[in-house]
């Protein structure tokens, strides 16, 4: 039995197929048609769903080593009382993307789990290649647990969160604290998150199903990273793949779906953690394409996922 979508899932695409088919894919290093076809789409699925009106945002800045002001969204529950925070990071292959339009999203994580969270707007490649987003990660942490206590937050139970390459960014970020001893991250939230630029042979089984394709990768890392993306010499805090030892880093909870370009490596990710002693939750959706939860928001496995995801913010 070949791999297909789910049913749920084909229906949500179903009005987007026809477009997508006439369409022609921008070419490998192509960034600038990428953002102008990627972003309206994101922004789009992000006011799909209703936004919550008892969550409330704050702008606030910090300013990087070399540097440059980071922009930060703090978004908090009415009412909510005292305890963890997470630092929340957009996908779009680090090339593409801005902290507003995950507004819907953050704010529904917020109003569901009642943990505020931080959203950084963190430099883009090919403009800021490696390390700059990384170090507007490390900066926007550093500031998070140095404003805890007049934020109401309990700097023990701060965890991190991104989905795509926001969750490769995450995953980084959990590496860097650790090689620089802080500050404390108390859990890693990874979302089918990017996490090897050597992912670049097309499994056939699931290329029907691509919404982000090796093109899409075998652009995205060579901007971040330039010449040295697929060499020997890229640390893991850029390509958390290249992890040798993960000894120490905090609890993780990684999914991905089964029609997902990440699939593997989120799964080898999960398996590396776990031969480290670190515990982790590992979930891989059958017939779900990368982003799957919001384009088909009301499917069951989007709802399952949103469920064990704030479960998963509830417990830090």
């Amino acid at each position: 039995m070949a791999l297909s979508l789910d049913p749920e899932i084909a229906q949500a695409l179903a009005p987007m197929a026809g477009a997508m088919a006439d369409a022609t894919p921008p070419a490998v290093g192509d960034i600038a048609a990428r953002r102008a076809m990627w972003e309206p789409i994101i922004g789009a699925a992000g006011t799909a769903q209703p936004i919550p009106d008892d969550v409330k945002t704050s702008e606030h800045h910090t300013t990087a080593d070399d540097g440059a002001r980071i922009t930060m969204r703090w978004y908090t529950k009415d009412g909510a009382a005292p305890g963890p925070a997470v630092l929340f990071f957009h996908g779009g292959g680090y090339i593409f993307g801005h902290i507003d339009l995950l507004d819907g999203p953050v704010s529904r994580y917020v109003s569901a789990s009642g943990v505020p969270m931080l959203s950084v707007e963190y430099r883009r490649a090919p403009e800021h290649p490696f390390p700059a987003p990384l170090e507007d990660a490390y900066s926007a942490l550093r500031w998070l647990h140095a404003h805890a206590a007049e934020l109401g937050v309990d700097r023990d139970r701060i965890g991190v969160m991104g989905d795509s390459a926001g969750g490769g960014m995450a995953a980084g970020l959990t590496i860097l604290a650790r090689e620089r001893g802080g500050p404390k991250i108390a859990r890693q939230i990874l979302i089918m998150p990017m996490l090897d630029d050597r992912t670049t042979t097309p499994d056939s089984h699931i290329a029907p199903y691509l919404l982000w394709s090796y093109d899409d990768s075998l652009t995205a890392w060579p901007a971040l990273l330039g010449e040295a993306a697929g060499g020997p010499g890229v640390p893991a805090t850029a390509a958390p793949a290249r992890l040798e030892d993960a000894t120490g880093l905090p609890p993780a909870y990684i999914e991905v779906g089964q029609l997902d370009v990440f699939r593997d490596e989120d799964a080898a990710y999960a398996t590396k953690l776990s031969r480290a002693g670190v515990p982790v939750e590992f979930h891989l959706h059958p017939g779900a394409p990368h982003e799957f939860d919001s384009i088909a928001f009301t499917s069951d496995v989007a709802r399952r996922a949103i469920t064990d995801r704030i479960r998963v913010l509830t417990s830090i």
